[in-house]
């Protein structure tokens, strides 16, 4: 279990490291096009190209952790990335921090220490197919009454010509975005299980290939909520939907389960809730300081 949290810790580090490199290297780059003169600029920036390397290498780890942990334990630990990125760019990028940060860092690390406590190792005998229908529906119901309340929240402000932040709007891109990066690693962990349980080897670079293109919807959400919309509402939104709809789904469609023992159980739900309060101030902690 440490292994895997290890895994996952690293994997994030990956992720999100990697993507301030790259974000930081195309201040002198052309924007991303087929062209060969712009690949080839790309290619040939060290920094841009690390921080590609290190992203690819995260995703790798973070599927390594998922072919040995269960989903109830990679997610949320996942969501501490926002914390390791924040120590990075306090360290490397000398980009400041209040102390509300430093207490955000703390609660996610006392987080991941409970869940790495609490979690148990689950071994899946049989994938509950009857259940599946049922999530993928609930999901698709969910997103036409998002993108229905979106609709009308539009077309409210169309009519009253209001003005300010979109509140409605980043709120419920944050949500799709976040749900979708949870099913995400569960349609992952889903093929790791299946090929375990004897079916063709083929269903875990299929279920990866889902994975990665629930993924990419995800970040086409993120990025119009984030175009238009506060990057502190969205990206609470985005962290806090992603650690419970993984949770949540993979409970449901891996039938996994909350420990056994009371002790396990205490420290898996503590260590859920310091995480989410953690990520929850992190993002938002400028705000609260301006406002006391």
């Amino acid at each position: 279990m440490w292994e895997s949290v290890a895994l996952t810790l690293a994997g994030a580090a990956g992720n999100n490291v990697g993507k301030v490199l790259q974000k930081k290297g195309t201040h002198i780059l052309p924007p991303l096009s087929f062209k060969l003169k712009v690949i080839r600029a790309y290619a040939l920036n060290r920094l841009w190209i690390s921080g590609f390397l290190m992203d690819m290498c995260g995703a790798a780890l973070m599927l390594t952790a998922l072919s040995q942990a269960p989903v109830s334990v990679v997610q949320p630990i996942a969501g501490c990335g926002l914390a390791i990125l924040c120590v990075f760019s306090h360290f490397y990028l000398k980009e400041s921090m209040n102390g509300l940060d430093w207490v955000a860092i703390t609660l996610a690390g006392l987080g991941t220490i409970g869940v790495g406590v609490g979690g148990e190792e689950q071994k899946v005998d049989k994938i509950p197919l009857f259940n599946i229908p049922w999530l993928v529906l609930s999901i698709v119901i969910l997103f036409v009454l998002l993108n229905t309340w979106l609709h009308i929240y539009k077309r409210q402000r169309r009519e009253q010509e209001l003005t300010g932040p979109e509140v409605i709007e980043e709120i419920i891109y944050g949500l799709e975005s976040g749900i979708l990066f949870g099913i995400s690693s569960v349609i992952s962990k889903t093929g790791f299980v299946m090929s375990e349980m004897g079916f063709p080897k083929i269903v875990v670079p299929a279920a990866i290939s889902c994975s990665v293109g629930c993924s990419a919807v995800g970040f086409v959400y993120q990025t119009r909520g984030l175009k238009h919309g506060r990057a502190i509402v969205v990206s609470t939104c985005t962290s806090v939907a992603s650690i419970v709809s993984g949770v949540v789904a993979g409970m449901i469609a891996l039938d996994e389960h909350l420990p056994t023992a009371p002790t396990g159980r205490f420290f898996l739900l503590l260590g859920w809730f310091f995480i989410i309060t953690g990520v929850i101030l992190l993002v938002s902690s400028t705000r609260i300081i301006a406002r006391l």
